[in-house]
């Protein structure tokens, strides 16, 4: 009868080394929750402090969730911004200025993002142009919409039955906002371990010609990609508006770096060198914690900045570096 060896050193490195990469962004998260609390606690510490953190931070987790599906296909979304902004912009324009009903006007905000990324769609696979640039190139536009139908204005006095859904009404002291967010992660994170459609997807990111020859249909896996971005950006857009209970023309193009930012680093993280909903939700929170803490600490508001583009240079570089090292040993 044989017996089973034990793992080598060499195994138990690798190990290690695993649960390092899968863990290592949850680690350095609660590492800046412990720091801050040391040298904050009765500020950083607070219960309100974190209801803050968790329920202000909803419109960019979906934003990035929104970023991250076209992502794992090799596709860039630059206009998701945009789509926020053109989304949140719609609500208040016809609930504000035309006496719509609210859930009317949400529903055509919702259009609006579904017709944003199919539009994408066609541009990116029916003329062959780099995602990149389509994207960047609507983003553009949309802002321009946004400012000629708001008048370049904010518009406030939106029905405050969006705010009370969003940030008003609470579980545990933390905005419904925040487990609306959790929730698509969820959603998404099942379609994409569990279900075929999510394969497909996985397979269209890791080789788009070997997918092809498999059988998939790479164009319409990718389509889908950027339809289900235009529609997060639009969901973002209603959170968005029932969180400030106006919109700002501008507001919205804020959150593109820290999406990214917040996209790459997650995928360090949990399913190292993949694109991933848990991973990034994460990201999120590590970083608008250590720029809370840092702003508790009275460092200057060009932090932000910093840490973000910091963090975007630094999560491409790691995500590089996990994704080299995974094909080396596979």
């Amino acid at each position: 009868m044989t017996e089973t060896s034990a793992p080598s050193t060499v195994q138990r490195r690798q190990a290690w080394i695993d649960r390092g990469e899968r863990y290592g962004l949850l680690v350095a998260w609660l590492a800046v929750i412990i720091v801050f609390g040391i040298l904050r606690p009765t500020t950083f510490l607070s219960w309100m402090n974190f209801s803050t953190i968790f329920g202000s931070q909803a419109v960019l987790v979906v934003l990035t969730l929104g970023l991250i599906i076209p992502l794992t296909a090799g596709d860039y979304d630059l206009s998701i911004a945009g789509n926020l902004t053109l989304s949140a912009m719609t609500i208040a324009v016809l609930n504000v200025t035309m006496g719509w009903p609210l859930l009317a006007a949400i529903a055509a905000a919702l259009v609006v993002g579904i017709a944003i990324g199919a539009l994408n769609a066609f541009l990116v696979l029916y003329f062959r142009i780099n995602s990149l640039i389509v994207t960047l190139g609507m983003g553009t536009f949309l802002h321009g919409i946004t400012l000629w139908i708001s008048g370049s204005n904010t518009i406030s006095g939106v029905d405050f039955a969006i705010a009370q859904w969003v940030i008003v009404n609470r579980i545990f002291g933390i905005p419904l906002a925040f487990y609306y967010a959790l929730i698509l992660a969820a959603i998404i994170w099942y379609v994409l371990t569990y279900t075929a459609a999510g394969q497909r997807l996985l397979f269209v990111g890791r080789g788009r010609e070997v997918a092809r020859l498999s059988g998939i249909r790479v164009d319409q896996v990718r389509a889908v990609t950027f339809i289900c971005s235009g529609i997060l950006g639009a969901v973002a857009g209603v959170l968005s508006v029932g969180t400030l209970g106006a919109t700002d023309p501008n507001s919205g193009l804020t959150y593109l770096l820290p999406a990214f930012a917040a996209a790459f680093l997650g995928a360090t993280s949990i399913t190292p060198g993949r694109f991933n909903p848990i991973g990034s939700v994460i990201a999120v929170y590590f970083l608008v914690t250590g720029i809370t803490g840092l702003s508790i600490l009275g460092i200057s508001t060009f932090v932000q900045d910093l840490f973000y583009g910091g963090a975007l240079v630094i999560a491409v570089v790691l995500s590089q570096l996990v994704r080299g090292r995974q094909e080396r040993v596979a």
